[in-house]
Formats: C-alpha cells, sequence, structure tokens
C-alpha cells in the first residue's frame, strides 16, 4: 500500500444552484493520514463520495499513486479504484457474523487465503469475535470489524467518513486510537471526515480545513492551532479571543498589555489572537489589566474560568489547572504567556 499518494485538482461539484465544492485542491502523501474539517454543508463528505466513486464531479480530476480515477469530473468504476470506504454507522450485514462480513470483499484465490484472525487482530479486535452478528458487538467493535473488511483488499486509500460520531466520548477516543494504530500498520493513506476538532487534531498527521467549497488551510494539527491563516480558521479548532491591537517592531498592546509576535507579521493596526491555555491570573492583582472572575466550569484535571475585563468589559476565558481555583466575583490580575498569532485588519474573523 504505497505509492504517490492522492493529488486532488480543480474539483467542483454543484447542486442545482448550491455550489458545493468551488475547485477543491488537495494532496495527500502516501501512508499519511489527513482529516477534513468544517461546518455540516462544507462539502466533506460529497468529496469523499467524489474520491470514492459514488458521485461524479462537475469538472476536475483525482489521481491515486498515480493513477487516473477521475477526469473532467467523470471516473472510473468504484471497484476499480483501490479504495477501502468506511461508512457513519459502519453498515455492516446483519445476517453475517463479524468474519464474514470482514472477508465478504475478497474474491477468488485472495479469498481462500485470507486469514480473518490476522485482520482482526490488525484492527484490535480478539478472534473470538468473529462468529458474533453485529448487534451482539459493541458501536466500537461494529466500527473495527468496518474498518478491517475496508483493509481486506488491501486499498491504496481508506475514506472514513465520521465513523465515530455515533459513539460515547470516552469510546470515540478509544476507537479513533485504534483505527489509526491500524491504518498506519496497513500502510493505507486515508482521509477522516469529521466535525470534531479535537479528533482532527489528535488523530490525524494533517488537517484540511474546509470553507466555502474550498480547502482554507492544510497543516499539521500543531501549525494549524498556532498559526492558523485566519482568525475564522482559529476560532474553529479551539476557543480563542480576538483583540484589537498595534504592533511595532516585535511587540503587540493590546488591551491585554504587551505580546510578543512573530517576526515578519503584518505592523500597524491588527488583530491578534490569544488561546485560553495563554492567560495566566495573578491573584495578587500585582501584574497585568484587572478582570473580574465571571465562570468557573471545574473539570476534574482542569478547568475554563470566564473572565470580564474591569476597565473596558472585555470577556475572555483562561484555561488554568483544576487546584486552587479562583472563585465568581473575584479580581484577579491578566496576563498573556507566549507570543501570539497576529492577522491584518482584512482578514475574516
Amino acid at each position: 500500500m504505497s505509492g504517490d499518494g492522492l493529488v486532488v485538482s480543480g474539483i467542483t461539484k454543484s447542486f442545482g444552484d448550491n455550489r458545493v465544492l468551488d475547485g477543491i485542491d488537495l494532496e495527500i502523501a502516501a501512508g499519511s493520514i489527513v482529516a477534513t474539517l468544517g461546518p455540516s454543508g462544507g462539502g466533506k463528505t460529497t468529496l469523499l463520495r467524489i474520491i470514492a466513486g459514488f458521485l461524479d464531479a462537475d469538472g476536475g480530476s483525482v489521481t491515486l499513486d498515480g493513477n487516473p480515477l477521475v477526469t473532467n469530473g467523470r471516473g472510473i468504476a468504484p471497484q476499480r479504484r483501490g479504495i477501502g470506504y468506511v461508512p457513519q454507522e459502519g453498515a455492516l450485514f446483519p445476517h453475517l457474523d463479524a468474519a464474514s462480513n470482514i472477508a465478504f470483499g475478497i474474491r477468488g484465490k485472495a479469498g481462500r487465503g485470507f486469514d480473518v484472525d490476522a485482520m482482526m487482530a490488525l484492527v484490535g479486535l480478539d478472534p473470538v469475535l468473529k462468529s458474533r452478528h453485529p448487534h451482539e458487538l459493541s458501536g466500537g467493535q461494529q466500527q473495527r470489524v468496518a474498518l478491517a473488511r475496508a483493509l481486506a483488499p488491501r486499498p491504496s486509500m481508506v475514506l472514513l467518513d465520521e465513523p465515530f460520531s455515533s459513539l460515547d466520548a470516552g469510546l470515540r477516543v478509544e476507537t479513533g486510537k485504534a483505527v489509526v494504530r491500524a491504518l498506519r500498520a496497513a500502510g493505507a493513506t486515508a482521509i477522516l471526515v469529521t466535525h470534531d476538532q479535537d479528533e482532527a487534531l489528535a488523530l490525524a498527521d494533517r488537517v484540511a480545513v474546509m470553507r466555502d467549497g474550498r480547502v482554507a488551510q492544510l497543516a499539521t494539527p500543531i501549525d494549524l492551532y498556532r498559526q492558523p491563516a485566519d482568525p475564522a480558521i482559529a476560532s474553529f479548532v479551539g476557543s480563542v479571543v480576538v483583540l484589537p491591537a498595534m504592533v511595532a517592531g516585535g511587540t503587540a498592546k493590546s488591551p491585554l498589555g504587551a505580546h510578543e509576535v512573530r517576526p515578519g507579521g503584518p505592523q500597524g493596526a491588527v488583530k491578534i489572537l490569544v488561546r485560553p491555555e495563554q492567560v495566566v491570573l495573578d491573584r495578587s492583582c500585582a501584574v497585568g489589566p484587572k478582570a473580574r472572575v465571571e465562570d468557573v466550569a471545574f473539570f476534574g484535571h482542569d478547568a475554563t474560568v470566564r473572565l470580564r475585563l474591569v476597565d473596558n468589559c472585555l470577556e475572555l476565558d483562561a484555561r488554568v489547572l483544576g487546584r486552587d481555583l479562583p472563585r465568581i466575583g473575584d479580581v484577579v490580575g491578566v496576563s498573556v504567556r507566549g507570543d501570539v498569532a497576529v492577522f491584518a485588519e482584512e482578514h475574516p474573523s
């Protein structure tokens, strides 16, 4: 399962007057996992279905490991693409046991030599489950069976359409990690469609943020979070406060004080982005502007403190350790730790 990876060039798709994909360009290196992230109706599943061959595009091309899948919007049959597909609910056959579901797509000589136990082990399933039917499996086990079925024919690529959306929070994390381990062990290139920002950041090598039918940014999870292309993307991948500021040299001055900025950015009137974990509270009020504690949300290991600046009523969140927390109504000093992302005023927010 190796090659050149996936190249999507200029893919367009409309449904009536609704332009869902507006010239999508996307490159995915062989063996890597990319999460597509964006609001509902942003075209994530439409793009996945075009790559899989379930839907024709209006224009553009798709190649996988150098082989053309779509040319001028029209493509080869899905079964000829070498792509595995895992839908939202797994779509297992209810009348077949786990082993038969996994081996369903294996035919001929490959079927006679196929090792179901090895494939189940690859996705983290105990082979003793192979005789169970879907209704006898947990949601996480069903999704792993669906992944094993997709991987069984040794595809060059696996497409996963929100495969964890029906699972509870704890099971989502556990199943997501197991799926990523299986994909890496198989060497498959993969696209994971998700609405969950945490899921995208935790599981993927790179994240493609889709907006208005295009890829607004493609970056590693760390770069996407720390260096978003614009304030709108920053807000989409985590809590953030956007502040007006003035930049001169390597310093930005905002209602929260003076901040370090990365070199090479815009000067003058700008917007800066501050993440909650950058906000530092000073119970003695000796540092920074003063803010009143409006709310405290305790999560055990940490907490989110909602603040309102005393001078100008600006609201912001601070993410702090879950011990020795301030109380609602307390007044604290506020400062910002580390450098901040800076954007020219014309960027969308």
